[in-house]
């Protein structure tokens, strides 16, 4: 008889042979992860603790690279030991996933960091965004690390929520072009070759009451699936999404980690995820502790299996042996076990770890690995530097007339300004914290015992020591090459006087002394101020971040203060913001006649933020959200329903509030170049499309100016359905061009009608005849040209026919 090798039969065939032979305590512990400090110790692996722990084997094991400072090729030995523990001294040999926050790169030292996602978004470079990610999953895979806990899909509409940055912001096309692109770029075609990726967090976590973290979210089921739910289906149906992350917070009263609805219905039901469902950290716990929907920890387990939680991390709480006795005492019925037990056998059967569990550990080869993308890093800095304002046409500087720069502010000579929270160097400023017995606000990471347990925390004291004793900023330089903003400019002037004064500090715990801040200005030719936030989950000093929302989104009050005091000098101010949220620079824009925001977008920030400064690079960023000119406006974004926010018709009594304009300081998509782009009209190869067609159409854009740049070329509608209230305008295409000066180019547009869609009021998701207006410019209040469309037939149900982007969006190279 002739038998199939492994490779021919499916990975759920050879899940559902090996499921077969399993006992209830060896399918448990398939479902839950673990801490590597539990059987680590100063000298290495701990054989009698390995048995202790994982003796019956383990689905997940948990950021490995957080715990100490190792380089490369020691983290890619200490895996092989482990996987080499379960394959070998195992009874059935299964390998283990590690997993790793991805989110701006490798979370481990040695590897290269990319921006944030914010930053990310604002370069409009999607394609950029699937290369990025294509390094990150070879650098995972190259130390045995085989699933990212990335991106981050939440749509993100209300700034006063701390994670803001971690998104790639407030519209759903853009987020779902970012989404599809990363996954893409990690996973790859062959998920034996990339990285699993896992979008997270499933569902609507971004927009909560008063945006705080963690709390409820309150929105219907249309907004949470015509809007919310978008970036994760289009990633599931374009990109084969490999993992999904649950949201803390709760919906109608549920919360999604105990939601069959949420975890099940909707998103295996509808939206066709096949794929494992893991826990965020502590998710199980918290339906006990937090959420107190259930009166013990064992019956928080038996709500997020029914639910639909396959993997609990980061340690067992109500899973492993406590779901065990669950299914003995006939709470948990054992073929519900059996479910998520296959579909994590499918995926390490997917990642091949069955063929391949073990890594190269070649110190040079490794290292090489892990600093690759470096110069895709610079590029994507800066293409995110986006121009808020330039009046007076202030920038760029001329290097030939500057003899004398005062850089001021916070960020003057801080090295970690553009450095994001969920980064290799956050976390170990976090890790100090945790050390010291100071609390972090990254949920999951409250019990010391469970991240460093049998005295694995005075070892990862004594390894990450070196780093705290020289400071974080010190190691940024060392170990990153980051440099500060007067670095950059001194770097740019050699021969200039720049003076560095910081005047305060980011937030007014460190108040305002301006004296030495006002005696620099009046002797420089210009000032730059360096300005804006710090992301962090630990520490002092923190605007934003996991757990650090605000309620007033205002830069802090000592900054415009020594902004204040700066401009009263007279001399000319411009402001470089480092922010990766919607901050309030009203006040800011009438002392500073330019201002450039670099986002948090890594070691290159400050460099990336200079070019431009200094007309090195022509700025092309534009903002993924929209900035308020109060917090009071706040959530407002530029898709607002026609008759609501500021998307008012002219029939409305009511048009903004009585102390204030209802508009945004600045509008979603904007961003200013040193040339200008001209825009021709726009022109559509059919004017009457049926329901099963495409709106197709044209512009001519050139640049009129005396420079090269970069113009973000954007396409919206603005549509209307039966009963049903749509956005006052929606992003359906986007492209980023290069043209040299007098240069054209003709872009066209392919938006396929099946990617217009919304949910009805009968409930059912579909397009229905009738008018579009179409209209294309270089920002959501900057349109140049429109056009109508005119949709006929009958109404058209979308299921699997939905779309998600226009044609060819992830194929330009702008």
């Amino acid at each position: 008889m002739q038998h199939s090798s492994p490779r021919e039969r499916t990975p759920a065939a050879r899940a559902r042979e090996l499921l077969d032979r399993m006992t209830l305590d060896e399918k448990v512990q398939q479902l839950v992860g673990c801490i590597p400090g539990a059987f680590i110790d100063r000298h290495g692996l701990v054989a009698d603790r390995l048995e202790q722990h994982l003796g019956l084997g383990v689905g997940h094991v948990s950021n490995l690279g957080l715990f100490g400072h190792k380089p490369p090729h020691t983290i890619a030995k200490t895996v092989n030991g482990i996987q080499r523990f379960l394959v070998e001294r195992t009874r059935l040999g299964i390998p283990a996933i590690f997993h790793n926050e991805a989110l701006s790169g490798v979370v481990a030292p040695g590897h290269t960091l990319f921006p944030a996602p914010s930053a990310l978004a604002a370069t409009f470079s999607p394609d950029l965004v699937r290369d990025m990610a294509r390094i990150i999953g070879r650098q995972l895979r190259s130390i045995g690390f085989t699933q990212a806990l990335a991106p981050v899909m939440d749509i993100a509409r209300d700034a006063r929520w701390g994670r803001f940055h971690e998104t790639y912001g407030e519209d759903v096309y853009l987020v779902t072009s970012m989404s599809v692109a990363y996954t893409l770029g990690l996973q790859g075609t062959d998920h034996a070759v990339g990285a699993k990726a896992t979008a997270k967090h499933f569902l609507g976590y971004s927009m909560t009451e008063a945006g705080q973290n963690m709390a409820a979210t309150a929105m219907g089921p249309r907004e949470l699936y015509d809007v919310h739910a978008t970036p994760f289906e289009a990633a599931i149906r374009m990109a084969r999404l490999g993992g999904v992350m649950n949201s803390y917070s709760e919906i109608d009263g549920v919360p999604v980690g105990a939601s069959h609805q949420v975890l099940t219905e909707l998103l295996r039901n509808t939206l066709g995820f096949t794929g494992s469902v893991i826990s965020d950290y502590h998710t199980i716990g918290y339906l006990h502790e937090r959420h107190r929907v259930a009166d013990s920890i064992g019956e928080a387990g038996v709500w997020a299996i029914h639910a639909g939680i396959d993997v609990e991390l980061p340690v067992p709480l109500g899973y492993g042996s406590a779901l065990a006795e669950q299914v003995r005492s006939g709470r948990v019925p054992e073929d519900l076990v059996d479910r998520s037990v296959l579909r994590v056998l499918s995926d390490k059967f997917e990642l091949g770890l069955f063929e391949q569990p073990y890594v190269n550990e070649d110190p040079i080869q490794l290292a090489s690995v892990a600093r690759q993308g470096e110069r895709l890093s610079r590029d994507l800095a800066r293409r995110s530097v986006t121009l808020l304002q330039n009046e007076g046409q202030l920038l760029p500087l001329d290097p030939a007339r500057v003899t004398s720069v005062a850089v001021i502010g916070p960020h003057a000579d801080n090295v970690a300004s553009g450095i994001p929270n969920y980064t290799y160097p956050a976390m170990v400023s976090m890790l100090k914290d945790i050390l010291d017995d100071t609390s972090a606000s990254i949920a999951g990471t409250e019990s010391v015992d469970e991240l460093f347990p049998t005295g694995a925390k005075e070892q990862h004291a004594r390894e990450l020591a070196p780093i705290y004793e020289v400071g974080i900023d010190e190691y940024l330089r060392d170990a990153y090459g980051a440099i500060s903003l007067t670095d950059a400019v001194r770097r740019r002037l050699p021969s200039a006087s720049v003076v560095s004064v910081r005047g305060t500090g980011v937030t007014p715990d460190e108040p305002c002394e301006p004296h030495d801040a006002i005696v620099a200005a009046e002797q420089a030719d210009v000032v730059i101020l360096a300005l804006g936030g710090r992301a962090a989950a630990s520490g002092e000093y923190i605007t934003e971040g996991e757990g650090n929302d605000t309620a007033d989104l205002d830069l802090p009050a000592n900054q415009i203060a020594l902004a204040r005091a700066v401009a009263a000098t007279g001399k000319p101010v411009v402001a470089v913001i480092s922010m990766g949220r919607p901050y309030g620079l009203t006040q800011l824009a009438e002392l500073a006649p330019a201002m450039l925001t670099s986002y948090y977008a890594g070691p290159e920030a400050s460099q990336a933020a200079a070019d431009v400064l200094f007309g090195d690079h022509n700025p092309a960023g534009r903002l993924p959200f929209t900035l308020p000119r109060a917090s009071g406006q706040v959530p407002i974004y530029y898709s607002q329903k026609t008759g609501s926010g500021y998307r008012r018709t002219d029939s409305d009594m009511h048009h903004g509030y009585l102390d204030l304009d209802s508009t945004p300081l600045l509008p979603f998509g904007h961003g200013l170049s040193y040339t200008v782009f001209d825009y021709g009209a726009l022109e559509l190869d059919q004017q009457t499309v049926s329901t099963q067609g495409h709106i197709v159409a044209s512009v001519t854009v050139t640049n009129v100016g005396s420079r090269a740049g970069d113009e973000v070329v954007q396409l919206y509608i603005s549509d209307t359905a039966p009963f049903v209230t749509r956005p006052g305008l929606q992003l359906v295409a986007f492209r980023r061009i290069s043209l040299t000066p007098g240069a054209s180019e003709r872009v066209r547009f392919r938006v396929p009608i099946s990617g217009l869609g919304y949910t009805g009021i009968d409930g059912r998701f579909g397009i229905d005849p009738g008018p579009i207006l179409v209209s294309v410019g270089a920002s959501s209040a900057d349109l140049r040209s429109q056009a109508t469309v005119n949709v006929t037939g009958e109404r058209r149900l979308l299921g699997r026919e939905r779309t998600y982007l226009a044609d060819g969006q992830l194929d330009y190279r702008g």
